[in-house]
């Protein structure tokens, strides 16, 4: 039997609480108590990516059908909901607004089907909501539940209104089907502003154009004066100009003449930059696979469940023709779906080795697979943004060179089909042994150092950072906003519409009754 939810009673109440307190507040700090003046909004959009560690289980048997406008990032990423409209709170500064366009979350290995609804933003209750319809085949006969305005997170709303750090409440995590979603991260949501401005009704810019001309004096303090001081600064004599250009490039020739690496030869070092597929590196260490990420054998992993770079790069270059070989160090083990002790999926990639040649290439690798090794598996297509290979200081670097799963590597990865984007791989190689690599390692693109999901921040994987070390990195736990305030106004930023902006000492207030708000739902959620 369909189950109809709507807010509660006393969610209503803790909203009111919330908004009373708030006014208090700004009673206190000398604000206006006077009743709200609502305009209208519109031409707004919203983009979240609801969690990633769910996009990537949803993403692994399933998928995600946008509807009505709505959109999904490529790469499985976030979803934007477009037209939003609504009203703006000129007295609190608060914004309220519903957007457009649905999404189907589907998988039918796992029997769902959730489709997502008139999603809207309100700033002052600091949430997101959202109707759902979930269809669960999962047990045989199909079982449906169904919510209007659902709360799905609560959200610290900040001054721009920009990736703002958002928690997943308990209704969120019975409709995504894992209670441990409950009080977790969620992924970063925005609010942004997408018509172009109406013009000012007021034009007074062009005023001064249509002025009569200046008088005399001011023609001459505002045009004369400054042209010659800029012709005497500007312009020295030949002589000097002479001397002052040729020694420096004379220099810097004779330099470069003196320095310069043979056309071809022997590399000396390098590094590779490579994430393998940042999904997968969710998938391995989310809810479903429950495993780790290791790297060995001098690879590093970014922090945050990162990109791996791995180094000391042999082979050889020809710069004149384009060609590049290099092998890399190093190792990184997937592991995960642990039973009594044995992994369903346990799988090292090592002797990372990357060729281009004219901007195409290959990137192979070992493969250990359960126990199976496999030398030479050629795992992605690459593909440079230039076929050049010129090197700066005897070292030369290729970034985001985009790479396409092979027919073989899609049997390695198993859920990936062929012809997949992967992440895309960094190469830095020396040429010379006094040759100096750029620092800090390689960071592949999706996933990259020191990036989402970072220790304590609000990653867009959602979940506690991971270590930044040659150990094993975790991810996809419960992690924690910093600082901010759940629910907070949009203060005026000198227009009568929402800036984006946020009142300190508004937001303060509205704070105060806002955590009424989520702490009446945590109540509820447990009754």
């Amino acid at each position: 039997m369909p189950v109809r939810r709507r807010r509660s009673t006393t969610l209503a109440a803790a909203v009111a609480t919330a908004a009373a307190l708030g006014a208090t507040a700004l009673a206190g700090l000398g604000a206006t108590t006077a009743s709200a003046a609502e305009r209208p909004l519109n031409g707004y959009e919203l983009t979240w990516g609801i969690k990633q560690s769910y996009r990537t289980y949803v993403g692994m048997f399933g998928g995600f059908t946008p509807s009505g406008g709505a959109s999904q990032a490529a790469g499985n990423g976030a979803f934007t909901f477009v037209d939003g409209a609504g009203t703006y709170d000129s007295s609190g500064h608060t914004v309220d607004l519903a957007f457009k366009g649905g999404l189907v979350s589907r998988s039918a290995a796992h029997g769902f089907e959730i489709t997502f609804s008139d999603v809207r933003f309100d700033s002052k209750a600091g949430e997101v909501t959202a109707d759902l319809k979930k269809v669960d085949t999962s047990q045989g006969a199909p079982k449906i539940t169904e919510g209007d305005d659902v709360p799905l997170a609560t959200v610290v709303v900040t001054r721009e209104m920009t990736d703002m750090a958002t928690t997943l409440t308990a209704e969120a995590g019975e409709y995504l089907g894992s209670a441990s979603y409950a009080g977790a991260a969620g992924d970063p949501l925005t609010v942004a502003k997408t018509a172009a401005p109406e013009p000012s009704p007021t034009p007074t810019t062009s005023a001064p154009t249509t002025e009569p001309s200046p008088t005399a004096s001011q023609t001459q303090t505002s045009e004369p004066q400054p042209s010659a001081t800029q012709s005497s600064t500007a312009a020295p004599s030949p002589a000097a100009t002479a001397g002052t250009s040729a020694s420096p490039s004379a220099t810097a020739s004779a330099t470069a003449t003196a320095t310069r690496a043979p056309a071809q030869g022997a590399l000396a070092d390098g590094t590779l930059g490579w994430g393998v597929k940042e999904s997968f590196r969710a998938y391995v260490v989310g809810d479903i696979a429950k495993g780790r990420v290791t790297v060995s054998g001098g690879a590093t992993q970014a922090g945050g469940n990162g990109a791996f770079t791995f180094t000391d790069a042999t082979g050889t270059y020809d710069t004149d023709a384009g060609r590049l070989t290099a092998s890399f160090r190093g190792a990184v083990n997937f592991k995960g779906h642990e039973s009594n002790g044995a992994y369903g999926l346990d799988l090292t990639l090592s002797n990372l080795k990357a060729t281009l040649d004219d901007g195409t290439g290959q990137l192979t690798a070992d493969v250990d697979s359960l126990g199976t090794r496999t030398e030479g598996v050629v795992l992605a297509d690459l593909k440079a943004r230039s076929a050049d290979l010129t090197a700066r200081d005897d070292v030369i670097t290729v970034d985001g060179v985009a790479a396409t799963l092979t027919g073989a590597g899609a049997k390695v990865f198993g859920n990936y089909p062929a012809g997949t984007a992967l992440d895309t791989v960094d190469l830095s190689v020396a040429l010379g042994e006094d040759a100096q690599l750029p620092g800090g390692g390689g960071t592949g693109t999706s996933g990259g150092s020191g990036g989402t999901g970072g220790t304590g921040g609000m990653g867009t994987s959602g979940g506690t950072g991971g270590s930044a070390t040659t150990g094993g990195s975790t991810v996809g736990g419960a992690g924690s906003t910093t600082g901010g305030l759940t629910g907070g106004s949009l203060a005026s930023t000198g227009s009568d519409l929402p800036g984006p902006a946020l009142g300190a000492a508004a937001g303060v207030a509205v704070a105060l009754g806002a955590g009424a708000v989520f702490a009446a739902r945590k109540r509820r959620s447990r009754a």
